[in-house]
């Protein structure tokens, strides 16, 4: 079985971070495991508050999980400040993982900053340059580059800007648009565009965790960047499809719909 590793936040909602990460890894059958950055009050209608986990804890978890358990995949979610991003920049360089999926989680649903604006450029200097991928979404891509995106052409020439910031693959995912969702791969010499339906519903809590995260686990069992991509799409549209109304606010999407379908235990 393959070994994936999260490195984010804990969301107490279930819908997000590194439960959200663990779902998606056991749904795609690979074995998960999780390095906490943060603890997060949160659930369907807000980010509340944030406690960091400290630098020295990070990375006595990195060191634990690395020298014992191989990893094949990883993905790293929220990581909210300056001495966090260091501390696992310094232990990726140490182990040198493959497979790297970085999501640039910085700012909630809610609008909660879950990145430090005094991170921001640790984040792009020191994590960008590891990553495999890099899945940012407009508002994220627009921070990253300092560009305004508002069409396809801004989308292409913003991952061009990411990808010479050090990365080897960027997927900006353009569901804030207007229009046709399309999500824009590029590797540095062509693109790859990925168009989705939109799906008429308020409960996408998760569902960037859930795609970088899907993608960790494609890239672990051995599939190329495109594949990945295109398996993970149709992994989150699925999810997100068959959402589940929990909560007063935006509910999480299904984690599990095609495991529950095949076990019969769906009506």
């Amino acid at each position: 079985m393959k070994k994936v590793l999260t490195i984010a936040g804990s969301d107490s909602s279930g819908g997000a971070g590194i439960q959200a990460d663990l779902k998606t890894f056991s749904a795609h059958g690979t074995f998960g495991m999780s390095i906490i950055t943060a603890v997060t009050a949160q659930n369907t209608q807000g980010v509340f508050a944030v406690q960091d986990i400290t630098p020295d804890i990070i990375k006595e978890q990195i060191k634990a999980i690395f020298e014992d358990i191989s990893v094949d995949g990883l993905k790293i979610g929220m990581v909210s400040q300056i001495e966090t991003i260091e501390t696992i920049a310094d232990g990726l360089k140490y182990y040198n993982p493959k497979n790297i999926v970085l999501d640039p989680v910085m700012v909630s649903k809610s609008g909660f900053h879950l990145l430090k604006t005094e991170a921001e450029n640790t984040l792009i200097d020191k994590l960008l340059p590891l990553a495999t991928i890099i899945t940012p979404n407009i508002p994220e891509a627009e921070v990253i580059t300092k560009l305004k995106i508002q069409r396809l052409e801004d989308m292409e020439l913003a991952a061009k800007k990411i990808y010479n910031m050090g990365t080897k693959n960027v997927l900006i995912k353009g569901g804030h648009l207007d229009g046709e969702a399309i999500d824009v791969l590029f590797n540095g010499s062509e693109f790859k565009y990925f168009n989705a339906k939109r799906i008429n519903t308020k409960n996408t809590h998760g569902t960037g965790c859930t795609l970088s995260a899907a993608i960790a686990s494609n890239l672990a069992k051995g599939y190329g960047i495109e594949k990945s991509v295109l398996n993970a799409k149709e992994y989150i549209t699925t999810a997100i499809e068959h959402s589940l109304s929990i909560g007063k606010g935006v509910g999480p999407t299904n984690h599990f719909y095609t495991l529950y379908k095949k076990a019969g235990m769906l009506k």
